[in-house]
């Protein structure tokens, strides 16, 4: 309790806040990558403690959010392939593909398990032998590690029926998407998780190509404000670069064991994100070495792309145009009991953060 009392301590959140104010005089756009960011910026209700003048902005921090429904609609029909079992973490199941999700798949019959890590998926193929079991690999690089050890396992302990389905990305080339396409930012907000497993030096070439500044932030109110801090500094004295603010989790190099593990397993590729598009070198596949457990490879199933429900604005969430009250689905026939979008499916994702806490 005195760690969380001592990032939530009122008088320091007062201090911070008095000290933002006094420092930033020019307009300021910041955009959080981040879902658990996104999250806790709407919580403590950090905008409202800020100048008009500077922009809190939600981007596309939230890997479910970001998986487009050609992905989904991949899994769905794999799940519907004989003798297939497809494992999967919680929020994956309830996101809606184009006609269907794997809740409803699994509710008619197909073998969808949600699993709390890898290593579970692992164990339903070890004994299940006489079943191909899929894994959805999805997340950024905080949680592509533990797919690189699920499949470092299934080689060492020759467990021929598992099989990866990537849809990992990595997350700087989006945030140079964004600015590519236009999107006016002045900042980011760093994801806190996936820095502490890739490390700081990830962000320097974005930094170096795009003249943009980068701090990486904790999760708790005196975090949030302070990152906020620096980054007015740094935008009023016209300096962009990577700084740490999450000192006590975050070095410039991260985890270099895990980081060693997934390149020894993974590719960089060309990936399809929710809003963005395809991003060159933003996605992670197996190397040819491991194609056997490629599900992409091992499993032939056609996938017709369609497009997003009408009037979901998810897309333009993603990409810091519009806010998720500005649907006119949201809040009336989106909610997290009937989502439409994926937005509104995970805790992480912008709709249902604006939505828990109006």
């Amino acid at each position: 309790m005195k760690y969380i009392d001592e990032f939530r301590n009122h008088d320091l959140v007062a201090t911070l806040t008095e000290a933002i104010v006094r420092r930033s005089k020019k307009p300021v756009r910041i955009m959080e990558v981040c879902g658990g960011h996104t999250l806790a910026i709407r919580k403590y209700g950090i905008q409202q403690l800020l100048p008009e003048h500077i922009e809190l902005l939600s981007g596309p921090g939230c890997p479910v959010c970001v998986t487009p429904r050609i992905s989904i609609d991949r899994a769905i029909a794999l799940s519907r392939l004989p003798g297939v079992i497809i494992t999967t973490y919680g929020d994956l199941i309830r996101v809606p593909g184009s006609r269907s999700s794997l809740n409803q798949e699994r509710a008619q019959g197909a073998d969808v398990r949600i699993v709390y890590s890898t290593l579970d998926a692992l164990d339903i193929a070890r004994t299940n032998p006489q079943k191909k079991v899929i894994f959805l690999g999805i997340g950024f690089e905080t949680t592509t590690p533990s797919s690189a050890v699920a499949i470092l396992e299934a080689e060492r302990q020759r467990i021929s029926n598992f099989f990866l389905l990537s849809m990992h990305k990595v997350m700087p080339p989006a945030m140079g998407a964004l600015i590519d396409q236009g999107i006016r930012i002045d900042g980011y907000i760093g994801p806190g998780h996936v820095s502490a497993v890739a490390g700081a030096d990830m962000y320097h070439a974005l930094v170096e190509k795009h003249g943009i500044a980068v701090v990486i932030a904790g999760f708790e109110p005196v975090d949030l404000l302070q990152s906020i801090y620096m980054l007015v500094c740094m935008n009023e004295e016209g300096r962009h670069g990577v700084e740490i603010q999450y000192k006590r989790v975050v070095t410039p190099r991260g985890n270099t064991k895990a980081c060693e593990m997934v390149n020894h397993v993974f590719d960089s590729c060309d990936e399809s994100w929710r809003g963005l598009g395809m991003i060159n070198g933003s996605g992670l596949s197996l190397k040819e070495q491991y194609s056997r457990m490629d599900a992409s490879l091992q499993f032939d199933v056609q996938v017709e792309p369609l497009p997003e429900p009408a009037g979901c604005i998810c897309g333009e969430v993603l990409r810091g145009m519009k806010k998720p009250a500005e649907c006119r689905l949201f809040g009336k026939t989106c909610t997290p009991a009937n989502p439409i979008g994926a937005c509104m499916v995970s805790g992480e994702g912008a709709c249902q953060a604006y939505y828990q806490f109006r």
